[in-house]
């Protein structure tokens, strides 16, 4: 019985080593741009390889700290407004449009709102930019916090996870609700919404991380960098900076490092909604 147990003992050891590494693997292109930050650009060309800066100044993020003409804090109080805004938005659109759907889909309209919801999802923002921005000029938020907000609400992808959660819901449940009384209104609030806790929060947080990455519609929607995210800020920027690769480093850790650490804290939320949604309740 010995034997049998030191080769699985062997085995998970190697798999734990083989993950290890490719963990290091994958983490090391961030180490080198957190390095680079805090080395001057000639360290970085003589020596790009070095795992540790010559010396730990934090100068640059001063340097950095106003770009094309805007505060540095304006880029960032703009991510965290717009992110937070249209993560909030597109949950609660995405939510209800799924439950009504799933409880009523025969209404007329209904299936074809499902489909176009889910047509988007083999779409890139990048073939939307044109319909998206003359209806935005129509409505005249051109350039405005809104039209952005709106815009990023959009979430043909939390649409299906929201859907396929509601799917799985047992009818009995629901049937009891309507039993004892319970309004449509108070079966999604005290019956569907409390059950679908871990998939909400899983796709708050698809929908916070898809967001702060957005740089193309910002940049269309947009008319001056007053409303630009860091994302976009980073992107825009880099002609201005030159070749002065240790202030895009920097300011790339301070686009990357918020979504990065709220994805270390939050994973296992994640996980335990994508679980929620694909095994029937």
């Amino acid at each position: 019985m010995n034997e049998d147990i030191r080769p699985n003992r062997l085995l998970q050891a190697l798999a734990y080593l083989v993950a290890t590494g490719t963990s290091l693997l994958f983490l090391y292109p961030y180490w080198w741009m957190l390095v680079s930050a805090f080395r001057p650009t000639r360290a970085i060309l003589s020596d790009p390889l070095r795992l540790w800066p010559e010396t730990l100044s934090f100068r640059i993020f001063s340097e950095i700290g106003r770009i094309g003409g805007v505060e540095l804090s304006t880029y960032i109080v703009n991510s965290l407004l717009i992110t937070t805004l249209s993560t909030a938005l597109g949950v609660i659109v995405t939510a209800l449009g799924a439950y009504a759907l799933v409880r009523r889909p025969k209404a007329p309209g209904f299936s074809l709102v499902r489909y176009g919801f889910l047509v988007t999802i083999m779409y890139p923002y990048m073939l939307l930019v044109i319909p998206v921005y003359l209806v935005m000029f129509k409505l005249g938020l051109l350039g405005s916090y809104a039209g952005i907000i709106l815009f990023l609400a959009l979430g043909p992808l939390q649409f299906f996870l929201f859907e396929q959660f509601f799917r799985k819901i047992p009818n009995e449940v629901i049937e009891a609700a309507v039993i004892d009384g319970a309004s449509e209104w108070q079966i999604l609030t005290r019956v569907v919404l409390p059950m679908a806790a871990p998939i909400t929060a899983t796709v708050a947080l698809i929908t916070f991380l898809l967001n702060w990455a957005q740089w193309f519609p910002i940049m269309v929607i947009s008319r001056s960098p007053d409303t630009y995210t860091l994302p976009v800020a980073l992107l825009s920027m880099n002609s201005e900076l030159g070749t002065n690769f240790q202030g895009i480093m920097a300011l790339a850790v301070l686009t990357t490092l918020p979504v990065a650490l709220l994805f270390l804290f939050a994973q296992k939320r994640v996980m335990e909604g994508m679980a929620a949604g694909a095994v029937k309740g």
